[in-house]
């Protein structure tokens, strides 16, 4: 009998360890091997699942596996039908970006849906920007429908510009917040994207739940005095059935040019600058509202008394 060498040996160890492994998932009863199946799934990164999936005979002829795995598939080919719709080479380049901004990509709901399903497996992406005129009525709908608790981690900037959010979108991205998704959110842009006063009113509490909002945009919208007394409110009393409100104590920057804010809600953000409420701001545009000169300049004058911030004629270039 001829003696293994050293790299004979380790080899026939890692065999005999990959067969014991084999054995003890073989082990698990259906239920357990779906339920490890569904952990390991990944649209923009199948091949985890798969490979657990054929570690052994025993876990890849179920038919209840057989039918996880053409899901699998089924939201793989999805993702990527997307990822070529943007202009991107791969799955890969999705699940690696940090960054993404699409231009009139003419996405439709159910690349929508499938963007917004894939949340949770983005764990890189930091900056999500959209600009899509010709997206559907309900197109935040379907972005935000699949947005569940700790849906895209990592993301510190939102940008929806010229997008028809519209109130029902602001208050399914409203819904999606108040799920847990965007945790990191410090950037929220919503401009041009026709939200009113049921739309931002739907939207203030989940914005003010946002622990690092800095910087908050909402140029050329319909809302006024309601949508703005709702965002600018003070915190509620503490209740312990209701979730912990931290009001808008780190946001900087507040952009309401183009709104149809008038004296009286000029007359609440005063309120709310006179009770620091929002102590940390540095910038707020009114320029091009309906109120008075006289009542933005009440405005002006509590900004710089305050917290030092100033008013400008219009900063939103600065976004």
């Amino acid at each position: 009998m001829t003696a293994l060498g050293p790299a004979g040996g380790e080899e026939g160890s890692q065999r005999k360890l990959r067969e014991r492994r084999a054995m003890a998932l073989a082990a698990l009863s259906a239920d357990e091997q779906c339920i490890i199946f569904s952990r390991l799934c990944n649209p923009v990164e199948p091949r985890v699942a798969i490979y657990f999936s054929g570690a052994s005979h025993e876990l890849w002829a179920p038919s209840s596996m057989k039918a996880l795995r053409q899901q699998l598939k089924a939201e793989y080919q999805a993702a990527a039908a997307l990822c070529r719709k943007v202009g991107m080479r791969s799955c890969k380049e999705l699940r690696e970006a940090i960054s993404v901004y699409w231009s009139d990509k003419h996405l439709s709901a159910a690349e929508l849906t499938t963007l917004g399903e894939l949340g949770s497996v983005l764990p890189a992406l930091e900056e999500l920007r959209f600009f899509e005129r010709s997206a559907s009525a309900d197109c935040v709908q379907r972005l935000t429908a699949g947005l569940g608790a700790g849906a895209l981690p990592a993301v510190t900037v939102v940008a929806l510009t010229d997008t028809r959010v519209g109130d029902l979108g602001a208050s399914a991205l409203a819904a999606a917040l108040g799920r847990g998704a965007l945790p990191r959110l410090e950037i929220l842009i919503l401009n041009g994207c026709g939200i009113g006063d049921a739309g931002q009113m739907a939207l203030a509490p989940a914005l003010r739940r946002l622990p690092a909002l800095r910087r908050l945009a909402l140029v050329g919208n319909s809302l006024g005095d309601e949508g703005l007394a709702a965002l600018v409110a003070p915190p509620p009393p503490a209740d312990a059935l209701s979730p912990p409100t931290v009001g808008l104590a780190k946001l900087e920057e507040l952009f309401l040019s183009r709104t149809q804010i008038t004296d009286a809600g000029c007359a609440a953000l005063a309120s709310a600058l006179d009770s620091s409420t929002l102590p940390a701001l540095k910038l707020l545009d009114l320029s091009g509202i309906p109120a008075s000169a006289a009542a933005k300049a009440a405005v002006r004058l509590k900004c710089v008394a305050m917290c030092g911030a100033v008013m400008v004629p219009s900063a939103t270039r600065r976004m």
